[in-house]
């Protein structure tokens, strides 16, 4: 009756190889098998723990309707977060300092085959400035963007939250 999380995703790459080099050795996938043009990996999460990989190289994707930013990955705090920085960049990776994302931390870096990766903190959390009870009752903003929540809100569709049986 919910949306409890993704099975996984497609990798697109430029350089699939080195992409795949990166998911088995630095971030710890399981190689699973080659199919057709599709490398699959599985890692060791419950939910969202498969990684299909396209085998030969495509062009870097534009900006728009159905595309996907980045991919992102979960560290379970501040201190696992910090352990994957260092262990990424001693892999020889460039990676961002921590960004303080309100409801997470996260750090980037851009993979060889020009993929944005982006490893995320669970804490603090969805509930750390609005109660379980009273989530999804008003918009709540990035202090960034406080300055346009007028003009935003004329934007947005109202949605009516539901509960489901």
């Amino acid at each position: 009756m919910a949306i409890k999380g993704f099975g996984g995703a497609t990798l697109f790459s430029a350089q699939p190889n080195k992409t795949a080099k990166l998911l088995e050795k630095v971030m710890g996938l399981e190689f699973i098998r080659k199919e057709g043009d599709f490398i699959r990996f599985r890692s060791s999460a419950d939910i969202g723990n498969v990684i299909d990989l396209k085998a030969t190289p495509t062009g870097r994707g534009q900006m728009g309707v159905g595309t996907v930013h980045h991919i992102a990955w979960r560290a379970i705090d501040d201190n696992d977060q910090l352990e994957w920085q260092k262990y990424v960049a001693a892999n020889g990776y460039g990676v961002t300092p921590v960004q303080d994302r309100n409801y997470f931390n996260a750090i980037y870096f851009k993979e060889h085959g020009e993929i944005l990766f982006e490893i995320a903190t669970d804490p603090p959390g969805f509930a750390h400035d609005e109660s379980q009870e009273t989530m999804g009752e008003q918009l709540m903003l990035l202090v960034q963007y406080e300055q346009y929540r007028e003009q935003l809100e004329r934007r947005l569709v109202p949605i009516k939250v539901r509960e489901l049986d």
